[in-house]
């Protein structure tokens, strides 16, 4: 995606180089070309909307960067996570496992977006003073969080 191996990514930017090289690469471009072309073209844009996706998300973006560096991620069963941070995450659990309340919901949609606007900034500062292994901590509970996302999202579908 021709980036800096920067933390810090300008969105409008990555979104301009992500259009562009589609389509230049795009399947639709090579309709008419041989096989082998429009196979390329197929991986080519597969890898570019796989890069543009990790770019953009800032915890697989700061899981990308952790193994570019040699830097394993923590693993959920190797997670140092002091006892406060995992009681504030099974409190969200716990509200999140409460029967469907849409004050309920936002609040906790409000929090999990704060928490992680929090630990954003706490990564980039992290890995623009290249501690890594701090950087690995923080994406740790970042990963945390994104779960809780995808609880609330999956609490929000109606049944």
């Amino acid at each position: 995606m021709d980036c800096d191996r920067s933390f810090r990514v300008d969105p409008e930017q990555l979104q301009r180089r992500f259009r562009s090289l589609q389509r230049a690469v795009h399947p639709d471009r090579f309709g008419q070309r041989p096989p082998k072309e429009q196979y390329y073209s197929e991986q080519h844009s597969s890898l570019i909307n796989k890069a543009y996706q990790t770019l953009l998300n800032p915890l697989s973006r700061g899981l990308y960067l952790l193994e570019l560096s040699g830097v394993e991620p923590a693993q959920e069963t190797d997670c140092d996570a002091d006892s406060a941070f995992l009681m504030e995450i099974m409190e969200i659990n716990e509200k999140l496992a409460e029967p469907k309340n849409k004050d309920n919901l936002e609040e906790v949609e409000n929090l999990i977006k704060v928490k992680q606007e929090e630990l954003t900034r706490k990564v980039t500062a992290a890995f623009e003073k290249d501690d890594l292994q701090e950087a690995k901590k923080l994406l740790a509970k970042m990963k945390y969080f994104a779960n809780l996302e995808d609880k609330l999202k999956a609490k929000k579908i109606p049944s």
